[in-house]
């Protein structure tokens, strides 16, 4: 079947798309507050609607669902268009935030936060599928500072932010403030993405795959969330949601053969850039979640640190993860041998978390912070190198599918992080993972030992990104749009 654009691509100049760029962080902003904002909140919620034991299910419910919902955005954005599906998405987010804010339960909460999930799966995929519409692959790393200062301020704002709502006015505040956030999202891009070049084309949405990609992924989470945590690995119920996710995925695999047009191409699925693309990206985030959860368990147990100073120890990670991000870029407009930054910085990193893996007591604290510091960095430089080569490698009408793939495999490797870390941390320790409990179980230099290994698993997983990434075939970027139709 043959198809033309909808309209010819026109190359925008700097000055139309600097606003363009301005309004889509704007709409990703919200998003990315809600996964820090929420944290500090939490025991507040609990206590206020009386419901401790469920209160997990506020975080849960929204991984869960954002991240099925990510690739099915990505898909329509292909068939329908970017600027109908992100409004959308901006709707959906806002709307479910009200009913956040309303929730008289825990329960009711929980299922709030599935909605706002439905839309929050959007926001930050088809940002940065529209990126990739307006701004050609070779200039497209000079434009990530945009994209570094969204998710810095996030990173800072969130939790100082959610405490002081909590704690000064109300709990529900935190999803108030999402409506006046989502109402300039969607002002600021509702009338400039009229501009964006059309690349949709006739597509059928294959329901059957969406249906097993959901339900395979939610249990696959689940499976990460839950084992070694809130259930052993071996227990039934871990053991039943392995073979329940096993079974969904082979039944995706056997409906991705079978499909007239299923919900990924084989065009895709064969690109040897979005699949070493996506894979380092996903390793790489599980390493980076794992740490951003529990460094502030390390310095408060393992090192004596009070809890608002282990809080403060993430600043490195976060405002060194943009300083990579910017220098990965910036080199990637000018070198034609890019991965050579990023697979630097993985290499540099493994080695920086050795040292407290040898003395995870032995180290002074601005030490640490300065290997997490060198540790960040690294990490940063493989976002935008693995995001603009898979966004390279494809033609225009596969942009939001293969974005949405790389946002997908980000939070399932920061749910696996989140997994990994948390069993070496709390095996044999007894403590729950939930609502700071960690610090309180956990006993300072008797554990320390134990703690230490996490550092060494981190160094183990940035040598295998590492190895990925070298893989990744290094193409040239194209220095305009494509002009033509459909590759």
């Amino acid at each position: 079947m043959s198809a033309q654009p909808q309209q010819q691509d026109q190359a925008l100049t700097r000055q139309q798309i600097r606003p363009i760029l301005i309004g889509l962080m704007v709409a990703m902003f919200p998003g990315a507050l809600d996964s820090t904002i929420m944290g500090p909140a939490m025991p507040t919620i609990g206590r206020e609607l009386g419901d401790v034991a469920n209160l997990p299910w506020i975080v849960t419910a929204y991984l869960l669902v954002s991240t099925a919902a990510t690739p099915l955005y990505g898909k329509l954005s292909d068939i329908h268009g970017r600027r109908i599906m992100l409004l959308i998405a901006i709707a959906t987010f806002a709307l479910g935030s009200v009913a956040c804010a309303l929730a008289p339960t825990m329960i009711t909460l929980a299922l709030a936060r599935a909605l706002q999930a439905v839309g929050g799966g959007g926001l930050v995929s088809l940002a940065m599928t529209i990126v990739g519409d307006i701004v050609p692959p070779r200039e497209r790393p000079k434009y990530q500072i945009y994209t570094s200062i969204m998710w810095t301020l996030s990173s800072l704002l969130g939790p100082i932010l959610g405490g002081y709502f909590a704690e000064r006015w109300h709990w529900s505040v935190i999803f108030w403030i999402n409506l006046p956030l989502c109402l300039a999202a969607w002002l600021m891009t509702d009338s400039k993405l009229k501009r964006l070049p059309r690349h949709e084309r006739p597509h059928k949405l294959d329901f059957i795959g969406a249906g097993l990609l959901v339900v395979g992924s939610v249990l696959v989470q689940l499976v990460l969330s839950w084992g070694g945590t809130h259930y052993p690995w071996g227990s039934p119920v871990i053991l039943g949601l392995v073979a329940a996710s096993a079974l969904f995925i082979a039944l995706l695999v056997w409906r991705l053969h079978v499909a007239e047009e299923p919900l990924i191409s084989y065009s895709l699925l064969s690109n040897s850039v979005v699949f070493y693309g996506t894979c380092a990206v996903g390793m790489t985030m599980a390493i980076f979640i794992g740490l951003m959860i529990y460094v502030p368990v390390y310095f408060e147990t393992i090192l004596g640190i009070s809890a608002t100073y282990s809080g403060l120890s993430l600043l490195p990670l976060t405002v060194c993860t943009t300083i990579g991000a910017l220098i990965a870029g910036r080199g990637m407009a000018r070198l034609d041998r890019y991965k050579f930054i990023p697979l630097t910085g993985l290499l540099i990193g493994a080695a920086a978390l050795l040292p407290m893996f040898f003395w995870p007591m032995g180290l002074s604290i601005v030490t640490i912070e300065i290997l997490l510091g060198i540790v960040a960095t690294g990490i940063g430089a493989v976002f935008p190198v693995t995001t603009v080569s898979v966004q390279n490698s494809v033609g225009k009408h596969e942009l939001g599918t293969a974005t949405a793939l790389i946002t997908f495999l980000r939070n399932l490797g920061a749910a696996g992080g989140v997994a990994i870390f948390g069993t070496i941390v709390l095996s044999g320790s007894g403590a729950s993972p939930e609502l700071g409990k960690v610090s309180v179980a956990l006993g300072g230099a008797d554990y320390a030992d134990h703690f230490r290994w996490i550092f060494l698993v981190g160094a183990i997983g940035f040598f295998i990104a590492f190895l990925i990434l070298l893989k990744m075939e290094e193409r040239p970027l194209a220095a305009r749009l494509q002009t033509r139709g459909f590759k």
